[in-house]
């Protein structure tokens, strides 16, 4: 016996309550999909002197209702197809976010901040 056989059939979806997906949680999974396109890169940050590490991509997420409005900030990797990273950002964040949250992302601005080269172990 399955559990939807053990407890009956769910009511009319009308009745089940509703579901709110706060905007940090949208927040989350545009940056962990960002983050997830080859040719993104983790910038060393700091603020006041302190070293923040290396941080990801940062987003802000407006919008109510289904609809939602990104705005990203990331680094990519130098030298590269920027055009090309940022389309595949672009398609890989809306489709995740889509995916996961069923919100509608209305728009998506793609903000680059640095273009950083590929750093090498020193050997001593």
């Amino acid at each position: 016996m399955t559990p939807a056989q053990a407890t009956g059939p769910l009511p009319p979806i009308e009745d089940r309550g509703t579901l709110k997906i706060d905007h940090l949680v949208v927040r989350k999974v545009a940056q962990r999909a960002a983050d997830e396109v080859p040719g993104t890169v983790r910038a060393e940050r700091r603020i006041a002197g302190l070293d923040l590490g290396g941080q990801g991509a940062n987003a802000k997420v407006s919008g109510q209702d289904n609809d939602v409005d990104l705005a990203l900030d990331l680094a990519l990797r130098y030298p590269g197809p920027v055009r090309t990273v940022v389309g595949a950002v672009r398609d890989r964040v809306t489709g995740e976010v889509e995916r996961i949250t069923s919100y509608h992302v209305r728009s998506l601005r793609v903000t680059v901040s640095a273009l950083l080269p590929e750093t090498r172990p020193r050997v001593r």
